[in-house]
Protein backbone atom coordinates (compact mmCIF):
# COMPACT_ATOMS: atom_id res chain seq x y z
CA UNK A 1 0.00 0.00 0.00
CA UNK A 2 3.05 2.40 0.77
CA UNK A 3 4.23 1.74 -2.52
CA UNK A 4 1.37 2.73 -4.34
CA UNK A 5 0.77 6.24 -1.80
CA UNK A 6 4.58 7.06 -2.91
CA UNK A 7 3.85 6.31 -6.56
CA UNK A 8 0.59 8.39 -6.47
CA UNK A 9 2.50 11.36 -4.69
CA UNK A 10 5.31 11.24 -7.27
CA UNK A 11 2.63 11.25 -10.33
CA UNK A 12 1.04 14.58 -8.25
CA UNK A 13 4.28 16.21 -8.32
CA UNK A 14 5.21 15.51 -11.79
CA UNK A 15 1.96 16.71 -13.20
CA UNK A 16 3.12 20.04 -11.08
CA UNK A 17 6.51 19.41 -13.12
CA UNK A 18 4.78 19.90 -16.27
CA UNK A 19 3.24 22.92 -15.40
CA UNK A 20 6.07 24.68 -14.26
CA UNK A 21 8.22 23.65 -17.43
CA UNK A 22 5.05 24.61 -19.35
CA UNK A 23 5.42 27.98 -17.62
CA UNK A 24 9.01 28.52 -18.01
CA UNK A 25 8.95 27.80 -21.46
CA UNK A 26 5.95 30.08 -22.33
CA UNK A 27 7.79 32.90 -20.18
CA UNK A 28 10.92 32.45 -22.14
CA UNK A 29 8.53 32.33 -25.56
CA UNK A 30 7.19 35.66 -24.84
CA UNK A 31 10.46 37.40 -23.22
CA UNK A 32 12.07 36.40 -26.90
CA UNK A 33 9.13 38.11 -28.64
CA UNK A 34 9.77 41.66 -26.94
CA UNK A 35 6.63 40.99 -24.37
CA UNK A 36 6.93 43.01 -21.28
CA UNK A 37 4.04 44.43 -20.34
CA UNK A 38 1.60 42.25 -17.82
CA UNK A 39 4.54 39.46 -18.28
CA UNK A 40 3.40 37.78 -15.50
CA UNK A 41 -0.40 37.64 -16.34
CA UNK A 42 -0.03 36.67 -19.97
CA UNK A 43 2.71 33.98 -18.99
CA UNK A 44 0.02 32.59 -17.00
CA UNK A 45 -2.80 32.74 -18.79
CA UNK A 46 -0.84 31.05 -22.14
CA UNK A 47 0.92 28.57 -19.91
CA UNK A 48 -2.59 27.40 -17.95
CA UNK A 49 -4.25 27.01 -21.58
CA UNK A 50 -1.75 25.09 -23.18
CA UNK A 51 -1.53 22.89 -20.04
CA UNK A 52 -5.08 22.26 -20.53
CA UNK A 53 -5.29 21.45 -23.74
CA UNK A 54 -1.94 18.82 -23.07
CA UNK A 55 -4.15 17.31 -20.41
CA UNK A 56 -7.17 17.06 -22.54
CA UNK A 57 -4.84 15.76 -25.31
CA UNK A 58 -3.15 13.07 -22.54
CA UNK A 59 -6.71 11.86 -21.57
CA UNK A 60 -8.21 11.36 -25.34
CA UNK A 61 -5.39 9.55 -26.73
CA UNK A 62 -2.08 10.14 -25.76
CA UNK A 63 -1.10 12.03 -29.54
CA UNK A 64 -3.81 14.36 -28.93
CA UNK A 65 -2.14 16.16 -26.53
CA UNK A 66 0.59 17.04 -29.64
CA UNK A 67 -2.71 18.53 -31.43
CA UNK A 68 -4.69 20.66 -28.57
CA UNK A 69 -1.78 21.68 -26.64
CA UNK A 70 -0.14 23.90 -29.67
CA UNK A 71 -3.75 24.67 -30.98
CA UNK A 72 -4.45 26.13 -27.39
CA UNK A 73 -0.89 27.48 -27.14
CA UNK A 74 -1.61 29.47 -31.04
CA UNK A 75 -4.91 30.60 -29.96
CA UNK A 76 -4.11 32.00 -26.87
CA UNK A 77 -0.72 33.84 -28.46
CA UNK A 78 -3.30 34.76 -30.77
CA UNK A 79 -5.68 36.54 -28.43
CA UNK A 80 -2.76 38.47 -26.66
CA UNK A 81 -1.64 39.94 -29.83
CA UNK A 82 1.81 38.54 -29.89
CA UNK A 83 4.07 39.56 -32.88
CA UNK A 84 4.50 36.11 -34.38
CA UNK A 85 3.16 34.47 -37.51
CA UNK A 86 0.42 31.91 -37.31
CA UNK A 87 2.76 29.20 -37.82
CA UNK A 88 5.76 29.74 -36.05
CA UNK A 89 2.96 30.27 -33.07
CA UNK A 90 2.04 26.62 -33.95
CA UNK A 91 5.61 25.19 -34.07
CA UNK A 92 6.74 27.51 -30.91
CA UNK A 93 3.74 25.48 -29.47
CA UNK A 94 4.41 21.96 -30.71
CA UNK A 95 7.99 22.79 -29.46
CA UNK A 96 7.13 23.90 -25.69
CA UNK A 97 4.67 20.90 -25.30
CA UNK A 98 6.90 18.72 -26.76
CA UNK A 99 10.18 19.54 -24.36
CA UNK A 100 7.85 20.01 -21.75
CA UNK A 101 6.10 16.48 -22.18
CA UNK A 102 9.87 14.85 -22.65
CA UNK A 103 11.39 16.62 -19.95
CA UNK A 104 8.54 15.99 -17.82
CA UNK A 105 8.30 11.78 -19.17
CA UNK A 106 12.17 11.16 -18.26
CA UNK A 107 11.72 12.58 -14.75
CA UNK A 108 8.96 10.46 -14.23
CA UNK A 109 10.61 7.26 -15.33
CA UNK A 110 13.54 8.35 -13.32
CA UNK A 111 11.57 8.46 -10.18
CA UNK A 112 9.55 5.10 -11.13
CA UNK A 113 13.30 3.94 -11.41
CA UNK A 114 14.28 4.79 -7.85
CA UNK A 115 11.25 3.22 -6.31
CA UNK A 116 11.70 0.15 -8.10
CA UNK A 117 8.46 -0.01 -10.32
CA UNK A 118 10.16 0.15 -14.04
Amino acid sequence: MFYRLVTLVGGVLFVGVLYGLIWLFCRWFLRRQGVTEQLGDRVTVLATWTFSGVCLGLVFAVFGAFLLGPWAFYRTVRAHDVGVSDGAAVWWGLGIVTLALALTGAGFAGFLWVVGAF
